[in-house]
């Protein structure tokens, strides 16, 4: 099989062929080499080339294989790690040239966990200053471009993973996400991830020097960028894997209980005020119609209030990034992050002192609003922005640019708050006059359910298509 073959699988073809012995784990990792080396330079999405280091790993897995080890559920599969989580020997630079030197002791629980399922990291995607803005951008490493052309931005903080994961190179892409960082670049490249909810995924970073606020603790989550839902369903169970290092992890497998019928799902347009693009409802009646086909049974109604849910958990948020993290941009960050920041505490007004301690408390007051809803509609279909995704460095064009970057997106960041798995996968491809661009929907799902909300995703996708092929006909 040719290397332009190989790099073009999905994780799951990978290895159906990599298990069974019909192709090496060293053909596999220098496919998306071969790969990475010719689009690479264009995208700018892989700031730290890995690949010596991939081969030789994957030739030491091929050899163990031969001499009769069993080949782990990932084995020789391509995969690439975000710099803002530790993997042992590199730096944890998070877009920041002061900690450019900041060289991990080991792996984080999730670089460990792939590894050990026989995933082979072949390098490490760009992420913006301190892995808080939705788009990628930092003084270290420069821009991340999107593969659909330099009219999107790739989406943040994990843009460097979705545009390396969309533009193949490798079929899986590690990114983790606090108010939206796994699904805005899904939303921006056209690929596919669920958030995973609070839990599910161990997380610590053995470089850190102090541990996270509360609020970050709860709400950022640990996740994989895909370019096919089935391939969520095949990485996340090594992914949710235990480690003693994060002692909230929650000990669930996979798969919970099969629905006895049909699924439940509540279907909304509402954008709370926000206007809903053509193009984005034509996407959610598409999204719609791919479940109901599915056999999903889908009812037009309203969830509890996403729009305080997710404005008053980003204002609590950055109450805590204001106590906690200022200081650290204001000496460690340019002079863009640090104007960006101050427009974020001009759109979220920081709660403080008592208040921020009020709104903490009331978090369980939305979840249990929700925990009700879901009872009955096990899935929340819903926009995941009310516009197509926006323009590079939207977000450094003061308060209209922040508020449309991030203001309107209180589907994605509530469901951080709340604490609940989302899915984001794309059912539209746009043709607008900027250029072609994916349009992607979300999916909420219940408490500990990702593998629902997968399920959807890949219903819509078996119907929609991926929207990785028409993308490598656009641009080789």
């Amino acid at each position: 099989m040719s290397t332009d073959a190989i790099w073009r699988l999905t994780a799951t073809e990978l290895t159906e062929l990599t298990r069974a012995g019909d192709l090496s784990a060293e053909e596999a990792v220098q496919g998306s080499i071969d790969r990475m080396t010719a689009v690479n330079p264009q995208l700018n999405a892989v700031v730290e080339d890995l690949s010596s280091q991939a081969l030789e790993r994957a030739r030491a897995l091929d050899k163990a294989r031969t001499a009769g080890a069993a080949p782990g559920p990932l084995h020789g599969v391509p995969v690439t790690i975000k710099i803002n989580v530790d993997q042992e020997g590199y730096a944890t630079s998070n877009g920041i040239p002061a900690l450019k030197n900041l060289i991990a002791p080991a792996d984080a629980p999730v670089v460990a966990n792939l590894q050990k399922a026989g995933a082979i990291v072949i390098g490490r995607t760009n992420t913006p200053e301190f892995s808080f803005r939705a788009d990628t951008d930092n003084p270290l490493f420069g821009r991340t471009h999107n593969p659909w052309g330099r009219h999107i931005s790739p989406g943040g903080s994990s843009g460097g993973a979705g545009a390396a994961v969309m533009a193949g190179i490798g079929p899986l892409a590690h990114g983790n996400d606090i108010g939206g960082s796994l699904r805005f670049p899904a939303a921006a490249n056209g690929a596919v991830t669920v958030k995973p909810g609070l839990g599910r995924v161990p997380a610590w970073n053995p470089s850190q020097s102090a541990e996270r606020g509360m609020l970050a603790q709860n709400m950022s989550v640990q996740g994989l960028l895909t370019r096919s839902a089935e391939d969520l369903h095949l990485a996340m169970p090594s992914l949710i894997a235990a480690d003693p290092r994060d002692p909230f992890h929650v000990p669930l497998p996979w798969r919970g209980e099969r629905a006895d019928g049909a699924v439940k799902v509540a279907f909304t347009r509402n954008t709370h005020g926000y206007d809903l693009h053509p193009e984005v409802e034509a996407a959610l009646l598409a999204a719609r119609d791919a479940l109901i086909d599915a056999g999903y049974q889908v009812e037009e109604c309203e969830p509890p209030n996403v729009f305080d849910t997710g404005r008053e958990g980003y204002r609590a948020l950055m109450g805590e990034v204001y106590a906690l993290m200022k200081k650290d941009v204001d000496v460690a960050g340019s002079e863009t992050v640090r104007r960006i920041f101050e427009v974020y505490f001009q759109e979220f007004p920081p709660f403080e002192g008592v208040e921020l301690l009020q709104i903490m408390a009331k978090r369980s007051h939305y979840a249990r609003q929700w925990s009700l809803f879901m009872e009955k509609y096990p899935l929340v279909l819903s926009p995941f922005l009310p516009q197509p995704f926006f323009a590079p460095d939207r977000d450094t064009e003061g308060p209209e640019g922040v508020h449309e970057v991030l203001g309107c997106a209180v589907y994605s960041y509530a469901m951080n708050f709340l604490g609940l798995p989302a899915g984001c996968v794309p059912a539209r491809l746009s043709h607008l006059e900027q250029g072609p661009q994916p349009i992607n929907v979300q999916i909420a799902a219940r408490r500990w359910r990702e593998d629902m909300a997968v399920d959807a995703c890949l219903a819509i996708e078996q119907r929609i298509g991926r929207l990785s092929p028409y993308l490598w006909d656009l641009t080789g």
